[in-house]
């Protein structure tokens, strides 16, 4: 049949064919119908394609199919591009069956199930570089059900991804899984994560896909999760910084759609130091503070330490960290056991101690630091007291008011006796700190002592309050408080209990040392004051 080139065809900017008009319309309905609108005796029409599927190479393989009277071989490797392009062109009318373009490769994609590994994986890579109308066409969901299956059955059990009477050209797929992991499928690490590697080929968006197709399947979690870790570890090693962006976005993403117990704490901290410097959405960043501290008590201080944000003078980003625990506390501490809440107490601690020493660190952010959890984080506030102190020493210039202020966090009923009595001689805090840390212990003696009293444990007089020969009554002058415990009658279960009591009571006497030395120092400032007639802010009366 002789043919005449009177037809012109740009597709998409990129190739130009002469053909003739008569043999390709007659396989596209979509020129067909054109024509026959234009009813132009002109000769050599030019048609132009902005969006074709496949480009030129695949304008071709049309022109190839359509030259040969309808026949040309389709495979996996083509049948992606060639079923796209028969949508494009409407390659269903106006011809037969034997000669539609379309039914040929939907019956060829019947096959799917003979697939080698391999071809499979290469169909799903030519549909991620086609337009939409590969969604639409019903491929590409065939090739994910199929891969999904596969990748499915080979993790729940010794047998291979691919059917016992697949073809010999399914050779590629035993190099890409059999003979590539014979001996590791032995191990069920091997045999949940063979097919990592495999998918490093396809896309962000096909990756989703992929995920939210196993997800709907019930596919393990965990497993989910250390590939979408291992896919974005991978693809940065060759990603430039526009695709770094995508691709942590998308993982990302798709983590949220994950059981947080089965996504790594430790791991979503590499990433977040990551997408630091790419710029990520606003929402994406805040998806990922969000997940990090909902698990912060899995994390470790080195993970806290993030540099601050460029153009700010603190060391730190503090403000990272609180956005941390504001996630973690956002579900309500009735809903947190008290180990999470304590380990994390515990995390908070080291890293207030860290960032103390940084003198462009605000008070502000510190006190927000200290009170960022409840009280009952915490059983002891000495590591929260060693932290102020580091603080007030490198932030010397601070007012009264704002020591003040510093110090409003501290929980003194929660001070151990050691921290109390270094608290009472630490003239970096208020004066009026070490007052309530003084009464605070008092407080806390004279509870225990009262504990002891009814405790039904001693046979004899328990002990004592007094300064002069007085019982049980309380002295409002300024003199020395003496504790002594009297002749006790302990049994061996209450010798411990003995040996704290006699502890508390050296510590007390200290304590008061300390309290009547202060005393004397407040009384020669007032003193002072009254002779001078100055006009100096009145300093807090401490004992009374």
């Amino acid at each position: 049949m002789e043919s005449c080139c009177d037809l012109q065809v740009d597709v998409n900017g990129e190739e130009t064919f002469m053909v003739d008009k008569k043999i390709i319309s007659s396989f596209s309905g979509r020129l067909s119908k054109l024509f026959a609108k234009s009813r132009s005796t002109v000769n050599n029409i030019k048609v132009i394609f902005h969006d074709f599927p496949g480009g030129g190479e695949n304008f071709e393989l049309v022109t190839r199919f359509c030259y040969n009277n309808g026949i040309i071989e389709i495979n996996p490797s083509n049948i992606a591009l060639l079923n796209c392009a028969a949508h494009f062109m409407e390659m269903n009318e106006s011809v037969s069956r034997r000669h539609n373009l379309l039914e040929q490769t939907e019956k060829s994609l019947e096959q799917i199930s003979y697939w080698s590994w391999s071809e499979l994986l290469v169909a799903l890579k030519q549909c991620q570089d086609l337009p939409p109308v590969a969604n639409s066409s019903g491929i590409l969901q065939k090739c994910l059900d199929s891969l999904i299956g596969r990748v499915a059955l080979a993790s729940g059990s010794e047998a291979s991804p691919y059917p016992s009477n697949s073809s010999p050209d399914s050779s590629g797929f035993r190099f890409s899984c059999d003979t590539r992991s014979t001996e590791s499928l032995k191990n069920s690490f091997s045999r949940v994560t063979w097919w990592f590697e495999d998918l490093l080929v396809l896309n962000p968006n096909l990756v989703e896909m992929v995920v939210k197709s196993m997800l709907s399947r019930k596919y393990d979690h965990a497993i989910i999760s250390r590939f979408l870790f291992y896919y974005q570890k991978s693809k940065f090693v060759t990603a430039t910084s526009v695709e770094k962006r995508k691709i942590t976005e998308s993982v990302v993403d798709l983590f949220c759609f994950l059981d947080q117990s089965s996504v790594s704490c430790k791991s979503l901290f590499g990433i977040l130091r990551v997408a630091l410097s790419l710029n990520i959405s606003k929402g994406c960043r805040n998806k990922l503070e969000s997940m990090i501290g909902s698990q912060i008590d899995q994390a470790a201080l080195d993970n806290l330490l993030v540099p601050s944000p460029h153009g700010s003078n603190y060391l730190y980003d503090v403000n990272l960290v609180l956005r941390f625990l504001k996630a973690f506390l956002r579900r309500g501490i009735s809903k947190i056991s008290p180990v999470r809440l304590r380990r994390v107490a515990s995390l908070v601690d080291l890293y207030i101690a860290e960032v103390a020493p940084d003198r462009s660190l605000k008070p502000s952010k510190f006190i927000a630091l200290t009170s960022a959890l409840p009280g009952s984080a915490r059983e002891s506030y000495d590591g929260i007291y060693r932290a102020m102190g580091m603080y007030l020493e490198v932030h010397a210039g601070l007012s009264e008011e704002e020591k003040m202020k510093i110090c409003c966090t501290l929980n003194y009923d929660k001070l151990s006796s050691e921290a109390c009595m270094h608290l009472a001689q630490n003239t970096k805090f208020p004066s009026k700190t070490a007052v309530q840390a003084l009464v605070s212990q008092q407080s806390k003696l004279k509870s225990l002592l009262h504990e002891t009293n009814h405790s039904g444990s001693f046979t004899d007089s328990p002990c004592s309050i007094s300064s002069n020969g007085s019982r049980g009554a309380k002295d409002d002058s300024q003199e020395q408080i003496v504790l002594y415990a009297g002749k006790l009658d302990l049994s061996a279960d209450n010798e411990r209990l003995r040996a704290h009591l006699q502890g508390m009571q050296w510590r007390v006497m200290e304590l008061e040392k300390a309290c009547r030395k202060m005393q004397t120092q407040m009384a020669k400032i007032m003193k002072s004051k009254t002779t001078s007639h100055s006009n100096a802010i009145s300093l807090p009366k401490l004992c009374s």
